[in-house]
């Protein structure tokens, strides 16, 4: 793992998800690895990705990388495991406005190892999260990465992800329209959905006062889960990122924006855990 650049790793935390929907259609959206309920000594690992995501999805099918006996990532090496009642699988936020959903890997991970395949990912973790005092320090304009399968493209070889880059559209520290949300000026796609967006700074950075800062800043801003998409008649319609490529009008046009839910909202999840796990 050590011989991965931080970038490399990023690309690591992000899984292929692909689902078979009540109405027999096929769609694919996009998952990340975190470690919830940490304490330095016990973690519960988790995929986090949207509700929406795997709403009405009878089978799911998820796509892990392998790693060889060094704990490195295989190249060209994948295993993939389908689960039957996939929608039920997961653990939803609680509260019905957050479009959040996670799902607990261990006895994935226990059901690969007893067919001698160890699956390699990198986790994120609570280090990452930014509170909104963080946010509010952070400038208007900011550098971000986004990861993920948008259309459901990816190297379908090696199992990679795609990575887009962009910038904050709002100021992350402020609440969009009044919701923990943010946006950003980035192509979100079909499949997109689920995505972790970074504030990434891999060498330096500029704070508000103008100072440059000559250290890497990589924070989890948050994960894409809608845009807004204006119509022919000049309407303005915020929907959700869609998981297929279903024919559209032509009249519903992207805006290529992106609405992204604020990274600390996933701390909900481990009172929840904590309490399936009593």
């Amino acid at each position: 793992m050590s011989s991965l650049s931080l970038s490399e790793q990023l690309t690591f935390s992000t899984i292929r998800i692909e689902c078979e929907l009540s109405d027999g259609s096929i769609s694919t959206g996009t998952g990340f690895f975190f470690r919830f309920c940490d304490d330095g000594q016990t973690n519960i690992p988790a995929i986090v990705t949207n509700k929406h995501v795997v709403a009405d999805a009878v089978r799911g099918r998820l796509h892990f990388n392998v790693s060889d006996a060094s704990g490195n990532p295989q190249e060209a090496k994948h295993n993939w495991i389908v689960i039957e009642d996939f929608e039920a699988s997961w653990v939803m936020h609680p509260l019905k406005e957050i479009d959040l959903c996670i799902m607990p890997i261990l006895p994935i991970i226990n059901h690969l190892n007893m067919q001698n395949v160890e699956p390699f990912f990198i986790s994120l973790d609570s280090s990452l999260l930014i509170d909104d005092e963080y946010l509010k320090g952070l400038n208007s304009i900011e550098d971000i990465l986004m990861i993920g399968y948008p259309n459901g493209i990816w190297d379908s070889i090696n199992n990679m992800p795609i990575v887009r880059r962009g910038v904050t559209a709002t100021h992350p520290g402020l609440n969009y329209n009044g919701r923990k949300e943010f946006m950003i000026d980035a192509a979100c796609f079909p499949g997109s959905s689920g995505s972790p967006v970074f504030l990434y700074n891999p060498a330096s950075y500029n704070d508000k006062k103008g100072n440059t800062i000559f250290q890497n800043r990589i924070k989890l801003l948050g994960v894409l889960y809608a845009g807004p998409q204006h119509t022919a008649t000049g309407d303005i319609e915020i929907i959700n990122v869609p998981t297929n490529q279903k024919p559209i009008s032509i009249s519903r046009i992207p805006n290529n924006l992106g609405i992204i839910i604020k990274s600390f909202l996933l701390k909900d999840f481990d009172s929840l855990l904590r309490d399936i796990s009593r």
